[in-house]
């Protein structure tokens, strides 16, 4: 009994490996595998027989009839079509399978640029290779934008944020987001608010300089004059041990009474004998020279 023909998508990227399987249900006695009518490889009673060079094909039927190709090449994309047998050889089931390889995206460049506080922002693609698919989106904060088989995708407004743009096919998907932001009349704002800031943060500075050196000035002042008090004290008492007496001038008085003999023990006067007084001295007198007559 035949269950009929059935149609499938497969995607597969460049370089994996694919498994095209049979979905009709039971053991598979005999299957085989063509592409676009040219019959690859057959498995009967469990035997296995390549009708094109296995190398070339890079492909293997397994037991369950599945077909796997190693190697994916943009080559290897196609309509496959299986046909599977009864063990009294009636066709049992017939499946077909789109088949595509594709190369993975390559990775989105994401730019912007303010004209006149408005924001022109653009995604691009470098690398597109020929008859590759794709679809480019490009994410902003107010909403998506969208382009199938497109390297660039543009957008322009006001909006400021976060902004994606995301390349994929049915292989791969690649994507780069980027917060983008014009100038405008906040940021005006903002960059006064900054510069006040800044000025006040150098004045505030400046002043506690010269609050910290004006108190290091008035320490040290303290510091001088508790040290000059310290030593004046000890400078005075040096100066009076070292200040030498100068000798008064005696007066006459002084002089007769250094001059007179200290009193002696009577007995003493009385065995010492009496000392001859100091003879006054005279004057010499000068010669009577003889008058010469007139």
């Amino acid at each position: 009994m035949l269950l009929g023909s059935s149609t499938s998508l497969i995607y597969k990227a460049v370089n994996e490996t694919a498994l095209l399987s049979i979905t009709a249900p039971g053991s598979i006695y005999e299957a085989t595998w063509m592409k676009g009518g040219q019959r690859l490889v057959q498995i009967k009673n469990g035997r296995t027989r390549h009708y094109v060079n296995k190398d070339q094909c890079r492909c293997v039927m397994l037991r369950n009839g599945t077909l796997q190709i190693q190697r994916l090449e943009k080559a290897d994309s196609g309509n496959y079509t299986v046909l599977v047998y009864q063990q009294d050889g009636k066709l049992k089931a017939e499946e077909n399978i789109m088949f595509f390889v594709q190369e993975p995206v390559p990775q989105p460049i994401l730019s912007a640029e303010c004209r006149n506080k408005n924001v022109s922002v653009k995604c691009e693609v470098k690398q597109k290779a020929k008859d590759e698919a794709f679809i480019i989106e490009l994410t902003q904060p107010t909403g998506k934008k969208i382009q199938k088989n497109a390297t660039t995708l543009e957008w322009h407004g006001r909006n400021s944020g976060m902004f994606r743009c995301v390349v994929k096919n049915q292989v791969s998907e690649k994507m780069t987001e980027k917060v983008i932001k014009c100038p405008g009349k906040l940021d005006f704002y903002l960059i006064l608010s900054i510069a006040g800031g800044a000025v006040f943060f150098v004045i505030l500075v400046i002043c506690l300089i010269y609050c910290i050196r004006r108190k290091k000035t008035k320490r040290h002042e303290g510091y001088e004059e508790e040290r000059v008090m310290q030593t004046l004290p000890m400078d005075r008492e040096k100066g009076m041990r070292e200040l030498p007496q100068t000798p008064s001038t005696p007066t006459p008085r002084q002089l007769r009474v250094q001059q007179r003999p200290l009193p002696q023990p009577q007995g003493l006067q009385q065995a010492l004998p009496p000392q001859p007084r100091p003879r006054p001295r005279t004057q010499p007198r000068t010669p009577n020279l003889p008058r010469e007559r007139p």
